[in-house]
This record gives C-alpha cells, structure tokens and sequence, in this order.
C-alpha cells in the first residue's frame, strides 16, 4: 500500500563525482537500497509543477518564507500512458519541516481533476482526506496551470537500522518550461553538471552518526538546492538574455 503522508526533514548536498563515489561505500554498510531500485538500478521520476501564470508559488519559494506550499503530479514512468498510475502531491515546508500529501490516480484523471475538479473515488479515508486538502490548495489558487516540467534519475536507499532514514542521490536533473504533459518524453536542459549528484537526506529526527562523520571527513557541506526554483532562475536569465540581445540587435 502506497504511503499518504509524509513529515520530515529534507536536507541536500551537492556533490562532487569524488565525494560521491568516496561515500557510496559507506552508504552501502549502513544502508539499504530502495524497494524501487531494482537490482541497485536507479529509477526515473517525472514531474510537473503546477503554478499560477504570474509564477507566484516559485517567487514565493525563492524567498525562502516560514511557509511555502507546491503542487505537483508525479509520474514513475516516461512517457506515461493516459492510463497510467501517477502521484498528485501537494507540498509544505513550515519552519524547516517538510510535510506530503499524495494521493494515486491515472494519469487523465489527474488532469481532468485539476481542471474540472471532477475527482474518483475513493474508498480509503486517508486518501479522501488528501482530495479534501487538494480541493482546498485548488480551489484558493484557481488559475494555477502546468508551468514546469522536471525528471531525474535517482539511486535511494534507507536506514539498516531506522527504515525511516532516507536518502537520495539524483542526477540528469532535466527540465523544460515546453511540451508540459508527462505524456512526452523526458528531455530538456540540465539544472547540474553531469559529474554532480544532488544528495537529499530525507529524516524525522538527527542524523546518524555515522553519517555526520562521513559528511565532516569529506567535507560535504549543505546547500540550499530547489530543482523547481533552479529552474525557474535559469527560465529567468535566459529571459533577460534573450530581452537584452533584442534591444541590441533593434539599436544596432
């Protein structure tokens, strides 16, 4: 049974082909790889950010505010068929704790909910709960449209010891602000170098401590990393970029 909700922690690290490959070993004692990561093998996840069409949720994000919320649907498969099962999530940071919300539907009728606000039934309470906060989230932000489309690759793993210790490492951070439908395949430009790993450790209480010393002795340090917000900064330079050579070429 898929799990509903989540509340956590999520700190990330942007590592070097060196760190990673120097901590993978030690990864690899205290942890177990993913259900999903078949045969050690990562997995694909594709998403699409929903905004309103002035980019208001990605602005306020940005600000790094006590309290940011997104939304977005999920898919594990590229492309995905209409009749595919995928995740429609909405997110919430509030002062550093990460909760989700997610409930499974296909693929067109995830976008004929967002859309119409026609939505399947559901026989689980918790999963009628999660549409009871969806409606909410849609019915407050009733312009909001596809605006932003993500896939990655990732490797995950979880705690030998605490299952509910998560970590991750996703590469090929591919997005594109076109072809906004998880029906197309995925490609785009790519929001890290291709000898980067954006590490996101994923945990309900402190880290471990094995793990402390691993990211001290190889001086991997946090960062604040968004793939969304990534994206978006990159749509905006490019923008300003595009603006600016227009003005040169009609003075020139």
């Amino acid at each position: 049974m898929a799990i509903s909700t989540f509340q956590r922690r999520e700190v990330k690290f942007l590592l070097s082909m060196e760190q990673y490959e120097k901590l993978l070993p030690v990864v690899h004692e205290h942890m177990n790889p993913d259900k999903f990561c078949v045969d050690g093998k990562e997995y694909g996840i594709y998403n699409l950010y929903y905004d309103t069409p002035d980019n208001l949720l990605i602005r306020r994000s940005i600000e790094k505010p006590y309290y940011k919320e997104k939304l977005r649907l999920r898919s594990y498969y590229s492309p995905a068929a209409p009749d595919a099962s995928v995740f429609l999530e909405v997110k919430k940071k509030i002062g550093g704790i990460v909760t989700k919300r997610r409930v499974s539907m296909s693929l067109i009728d995830a976008e004929t909910y967002i859309q119409t606000r026609v939505k399947p039934h559901y026989e689980r309470f918790i999963d009628r709960q999660v549409i009871k906060e969806l409606d909410v989230f849609l019915n407050f932000y009733e312009s909001i449209q596809p605006r932003q489309y993500i896939s990655y690759q990732r490797a995950a793993f979880f705690g030998k010891d605490d299952p509910e210790f998560r970590l991750t490492f996703d590469r090929q951070i591919t997005a594109r602000r076109y072809d906004l439908s998880l029906s197309k395949a995925s490609y785009g430009e790519q929001i890290i170098l291709p000898d980067q790993r954006l590490m996101e450790i994923k945990v309900p209480g402190s880290l471990p401590l094995w793990m402390s010393q691993a990211l001290s002795e190889l001086e991997i340090r946090r960062v604040s990393f968004s793939k969304y917000g990534n994206a978006y900064k990159n749509f905006i330079r490019e923008s300003i970029a595009e603006s600016q050579n227009e003005r040169k070429i009609i003075y020139a």
